[in-house]
């Protein structure tokens, strides 16, 4: 088993425990059960589907000869071109109707891969940016990093959801005369509401940090410069911020720069490297 293969699994072992666990503290034994029928439920699910699920939530609209054909006109060649040179399939293409600038690539792996970008990011950049912005999601693919990011937005999604129930069934006074063995009591409540969501995160920013870095760098590799991706990376850190996308938490670790903004304690519990990092380091390898 390789490292990157073991990192995977132990990642995904650690997500399924937080939601075994809150399980557990929030419903007792039968908590437990519901629990570990959810994650068996989503590891397949998030094999499977994890792709078709992580499109839907954008709205993403498929890109091909009939469909959209203005952008596949102008993307298809540069993706084309790309996975020629990395030796890859030629995935499905998708357009988000958001205003905001991202992409990002999801699938199970690189036969079944998909690459998504929003409306704004054909917008503000040039086909040279698209191209670094493009070899960027195809070292995600290449890396088969795609895999455990989308099967991690589905576990902390439902581990999101489970922090929620529990936050109401706080409010509402449930399991404070719960029986603490069968159904979990207040504390375990708490640890649901609030421990939960930041273990998650935590474990997202552990998948994602690292594999960005990479990602920069097949990017630079296969086109032979850095430079389309640093161009690419400013404009996007800069309209991002000015265009917000509406992105759910569970999923912000898929695309290629976080679409949320603010800094301070949340900082903490990003799921991607700062772009100033990300720029010095490919202003490194010219």
């Amino acid at each position: 088993m390789t490292t990157n293969t073991l990192k995977t699994a132990l990642l995904l072992g650690l997500l399924t425990a937080v939601l075994l666990i809150g399980g557990q503290a929030f419903g007792g034994r039968q908590g437990l059960y519901i629990a570990l029928f959810f994650a068996i439920a989503m590891n397949f699910s998030g094999y499977f589907f994890s792709d078709r699920i992580a499109l839907s939530m954008y709205s993403a609209q498929a890109v091909t000869e009939t469909d959209n054909p203005e952008v596949y006109r102008r993307v298809e060649p540069i993706v084309r071109n790309l996975t020629q040179r990395m030796g890859l399939p030629m995935p499905r293409l998708w357009l988000i109707p958001d205003d905001s600038p991202n992409a990002f690539a999801t699938g199970r792996n690189p036969s079944h891969a998909s690459v998504a970008f929003t409306a704004g990011i054909l917008r503000l950049m040039n086909d040279s940016e698209i191209e670094g912005v493009v070899a960027h999601e195809l070292g995600h693919v290449l890396h088969r990093d795609i895999l455990i990011s989308s099967v991690a937005a589905m576990i902390a999604g439902m581990i999101t959801f489970l922090a929620s129930m529990a936050r109401w069934g706080m409010i509402f006074g449930g399991g404070s005369r719960r029986d603490d063995d069968d159904r979990g009591g207040a504390l375990g409540m708490v640890f649901m509401a609030i421990l939960a969501p930041i273990a998650a995160l935590l474990i997202q920013m552990a998948i994602s940090r690292s594999r960005e870095y990479d990602a920069d760098a097949a990017s630079a590799k296969y086109i032979g410069s850095p430079y389309p991706l640093i161009n690419g990376l400013e404009k996007l850190e800069t309209w991002s911020k000015r265009i917000p996308m509406d992105a759910t938490p569970a999923t912000a670790h898929l695309f290629i720069i976080k679409p949320f903004t603010g800094g301070g304690f949340m900082r903490l519990f990003s799921t991607h490297p700062s772009t100033e990092d990300r720029i010095a380091r490919l202003q490194g390898m010219r």
